[in-house]
C-alpha cells in the first residue's frame, strides 16, 4: 500500500470523474469532465503515476534576463534607482531611458545553446522530466506564439525555444513541462514606466513610458509595439516624486505587491494571457504546466485554463497532467499539485507535491561562477532525498548563460549528481514513502523561501523510501565513526520490522545488529558515492 492523492490508498486508484462540460476561457464549451471551479478540480483530479515515479526534473529557466548575467528580476530592478541592478545597468549599458530592457531581447541570440548536449547531462543526472520556461514576468513568449508578437520566432534567438525542447525531450522518452509566469507582467513591469527621482536625469521617464510602435521604424523591432511587451501603464508613478525612498515606497505599495487578481483596467492583458496559455498547451501538449502563482493565475481565468487543460490532456493521451501552484489551501492540494519554491515540507504529505529550487540564481549570475558558490551536488542530493521521503519531487534549475550554455562549475555539479544517481537511483525512482519519512535532529521550517535559514544535515538525519518489498534508508551525511544508527527501527518500537539482510547500494552486504533501541549498521571503509549513503533493508514488516 502507498500514499496517493486520497491518502493511504492504492497508488493510481481511480477517482470518479464528473460528467459535465467545461466552459473555456473564450466562452465556448469543450467536452470533458472538469469544470472551472475548485470543487470540480478537487473532486475529479488524481496525480498521474508518471509524476510520482519520476521524482526529479530539471528546469531550463532561461530568457533575455540572463543576458546581463547579473541575477534575478533584472528587468524589473534595472528601473529602480538606488538598486544595485540599476547601478550596474547604468554603469555597464546606459541609463534606462536610453537603453531599456527590450534591448536585451535583441542581444539574446542563444548561439551557444545545445539542447541535445544539455539533455545528455540532465538525463545522466537522473532527470525524468524537463521543463522549459515559456515566458517570464518580462512578458516575452519563448515559443511560436500566435497571439503575442513579442516572441522568440520574431525577435532574439528567432527560434521556437519551447518547441525545440519539446521535440528533443520527447525523443528521449522523458516527460515535458512548461512554465508560465506572465500573469504577473502587468504589475511587475510598472517600474519601467517610472523615472529617476534624484540626480542629473531627475524626472526623465524610462523607455516604457515613451516608446510607441512608430518609434521602431527602421530598427530591429520594426512593426512591434513596446506597450504590448511592457503591458501599458497601470501603476505608473505620477510626476513630482522627489526622492528615491519615496519612489520605492510608491512601488512597494502598488506594483511591488504579488497580485493574483486580473487587472481591472487592463482587460486586453487578460485576453492576451488566456489566448497565449491556450496556444501554449495546444501546440506542445505538455505533461505539466507550472504556474508561478499563489493558487491559480488571474482568478477565474486560471481555473478555466486548468479545467480546459485537464480535459484536453484526457482527450490527447488518456491521462491527467500536472499543474503546479503555490501556497495552496489544504483542499486545493487535491485539485492541483503544490510546488514549494526554495522551501521545505516539515511533514510527510498525503498529496504528492514538489519543491522547485536552483543551484544559483533563477537567472544566470556570473558572480556565482567566478566566486564558486553554487549549491553543491551533495546539498542537491540531500534535498532530493528529504523531499522524496515526504512524497515529493524536486524540480532543479541549472541556470543558463545568455548564450544558452552552462559553465564548468555547473557541469561538474551535474556530473557529481549523475555519479550518485548511477549507484542510488533505485532508492529514488518509482519509490513511495514509508510509514514515516525519517528521523533526526535537524528540523526544517515548512513553506517557501526557507533555504537560507536551513541548518546543515547530519549523519543522524535518516530518510526512508520504499519500493516493492525493500525499505531504503538514507543517512544525509556520512557518519564519521562509520556507523548509522536508526532509532525508529529498534525492536522496541511499535510495529517494528525485523531486518534480515542489509546492503549498502554500490557496496554489498553490511553487518548490523537490531536492538530494542535501534538498528545499528556498520558501513566500513568503502564509499561507493561521495555523499548520502543509501541502505537497502530486507526482512519482515517493511512494507508501508
Amino acid at each position: 500500500m502507498s500514499l496517493s492523492r486520497r491518502g493511504l490508498i492504492g497508488a493510481g486508484a481511480a477517482t470518479p470523474l464528473l460528467s459535465s462540460c467545461a466552459t473555456t476561457p473564450g466562452g465556448e464549451t469543450s467536452g470533458g469532465p472538469f469544470r472551472p471551479t475548485w470543487n470540480s478540480l478537487i473532486e475529479g483530479y488524481w496525480t498521474p503515476d508518471w509524476f510520482r515515479d519520476a521524482k526529479f526534473g530539471i528546469w531550463s529557466h532561461w530568457g533575455p534576463q540572463c543576458v546581463p548575467e547579473f541575477g534575478d528580476w533584472y528587468g524589473r530592478q534595472m528601473y529602480i534607482q538606488g538598486n544595485p541592478f540599476y547601478e550596474h545597468h547604468v554603469a555597464t549599458y546606459d541609463h534606462p531611458s536610453r537603453f531599456g530592457f527590450m534591448e536585451f531581447i535583441d542581444q539574446w541570440k542563444g548561439d551557444q545553446w545545445d539542447p541535445e548536449g544539455l539533455l545528455d547531462l540532465y538525463q545522466a543526472a537522473g532527470a525524468r522530466y524537463i521543463m522549459s520556461m515559456a515566458n517570464h514576468h518580462d512578458n516575452l513568449d519563448l515559443f511560436d506564439s500566435a497571439h503575442h508578437p513579442w516572441n522568440t520566432m520574431r525577435v532574439g534567438p528567432k527560434r521556437d525555444i519551447v518547441g525545440t525542447w519539446e521535440k528533443a525531450v520527447r525523443a528521449r522518452g522523458l516527460r515535458f513541462g512548461v512554465s508560465n509566469h506572465a500573469a504577473h507582467a502587468w504589475h511587475w513591469w510598472q517600474t519601467a514606466y517610472g523615472y529617476d527621482a534624484e540626480g542629473p536625469l531627475k524626472g526623465v521617464r524610462y523607455d516604457a513610458a515613451r516608446l510607441t510602435r512608430a518609434d521602431g521604424a527602421g530598427t530591429w523591432w520594426d512593426g512591434l509595439d513596446p506597450q504590448e511587451l511592457y503591458t501599458g501603464p497601470t501603476f505608473a508613478p505620477p510626476d513630482g516624486i522627489g526622492s528615491i525612498a519615496e519612489m520605492n515606497a510608491w512601488h512597494d505599495a502598488r506594483d511591488g505587491q504579488w497580485i493574483e487578481d486580473p487587472p481591472a483596467n487592463n482587460p486586453a492583458f487578460v485576453r492576451s494571457w488566456v489566448a497565449r496559455q491556450r496556444d501554449l498547451i495546444t501546440k506542445y501538449r505538455p505533461d505539466m504546466v507550472y504556474f508561478d502563482n499563489y493558487g491559480l493565475p488571474l482568478g477565474r481565468y486560471g481555473l478555466e485554463a486548468t479545467a480546459e487543460y485537464y480535459n484536453a490532456s484526457l482527450e490527447w493521451r488518456g491521462e491527467l497532467p500536472v499543474v503546479n501552484g503555490k501556497r495552496l489551501e489544504p483542499d486545493q492540494r487535491r485539485g492541483i499539485t503544490e510546488t514549494v519554491e526554495r522551501g521545505f515540507s516539515d511533514s510527510l504529505r498525503a498529496e504528492p507535491w514538489q519543491t522547485d529550487t536552483c543551484i544559483g540564481d533563477w537567472h544566470y549570475n556570473r558572480a556565482r561562477f567566478t566566486g564558486h558558490y553554487y549549491v553543491p551536488a551533495a546539498s542537491v542530493i540531500q534535498r532530493l532525498v528529504d523531499v522524496v521521503s515526504k512524497n515529493g519531487n524536486l524540480l532543479l534549475s541549472i541556470p543558463q548563460r545568455g548564450d544558452g550554455s552552462i559553465d564548468s562549475d555547473e557541469r561538474a555539479i551535474l556530473t557529481d549528481i549523475a555519479a550518485w544517481m548511477a549507484v542510488n537511483g533505485p532508492a529514488i525512482f518509482e519509490t513511495r514513502p514509508w510509514r514515516i519519512y525519517g528521523e533526526g535532529p535537524t528540523e526544517v521550517q515548512g513553506g517557501m523561501h526557507g533555504e537560507g535559514q536551513a541548518r546543515p544535515w547530519t549523519a543522524q538525519d535518516i530518510r526512508f523510501t520504499t519500493r516493492g518489498q525493500t525499505l531504503y534508508a538514507f543517512a544525509l551525511d556520512w557518519p564519521q565513526d562509520g556507523q548509522v544508527v536508526i532509532r525508529s527501527l529498534g525492536l522496541g518500537t511499535a510495529d517494528a520490522p525485523r531486518i534480515e539482510r542489509m546492503d549498502l547500494l554500490g557496496g554489498g552486504s553490511l553487518p548490523f545488529r537490531q536492538t530494542a533501541d535501534a538498528l545499528i549498521v556498520t558501513l566500513g571503509q568503502t564509499r561507493p558515492t561521495a555523499f548520502v549513503p543509501a541502505l537497502a533493508l530486507h526482512g519482515q514488516g517493511l512494507t508501508a
